[in-house]
């Protein structure tokens, strides 16, 4: 679906399948607007997924000013992972650029759940919606607390329905 470019709007970058897969569980959940969210093509790595934010996105940033995304990326437990993503953030970005992801990776949350990357995705985009945490709060997602609110309070208000 297209994205008014004019209207304030979420494009989210997955860095692989798994996290593609989510998304969509996530965009078919019915309180999510579709006409104000895009998926971006697999960045095939997070490394990948930063050097196309700053390359390829940050320009369009710049000329549409509604525009946030959101880069979904695999922590893979690595401590530093989020702080050399958001480092690489351009300054003049930073209030509409969000970093979110499973500390591992989507297969160790689907087998933990033992639910379907999209079904975590519907489940994901419930929590957000009704302002719950039941899935958000499970150990594998709870590092993204301080980034998840920030990105709630940025897109819920037409984000969702």
């Amino acid at each position: 679906m297209k994205v008014n470019r004019e209207q304030p709007h979420l494009l989210v970058l997955p860095e692989d399948d798994a996290n593609r897969q989510i998304f969509n569980g996530f965009i078919n959940h019915l309180s999510v607007n579709k006409s104000a969210i895009k998926d971006l093509p697999i960045a095939n790595g997070w490394t990948k997924a930063v050097e196309q934010l700053r390359k390829n996105h940050a320009p369009g940033m710049r000329q549409y000013l509604q525009r946030m995304i959101v880069l979904i990326v695999d922590f893979d437990r690595d401590e530093n992972r989020f702080s050399y993503v958001e480092s690489q953030v351009p300054d003049d970005l930073k209030e509409r650029v969000f970093i979110l992801g499973v500390q591992s990776n989507p297969e160790d949350l689907k087998r933990a759940t033992k639910k379907s990357f999209e079904d975590i995705g519907k489940a994901l985009a419930q929590d957000c919606s009704d302002n719950t945490n039941e899935l958000w709060g499970h150990e594998l997602l709870t590092h993204n607390k301080t980034e998840l609110e920030r990105m709630v309070s940025s897109v819920k208000r037409f984000l969702f329905n």
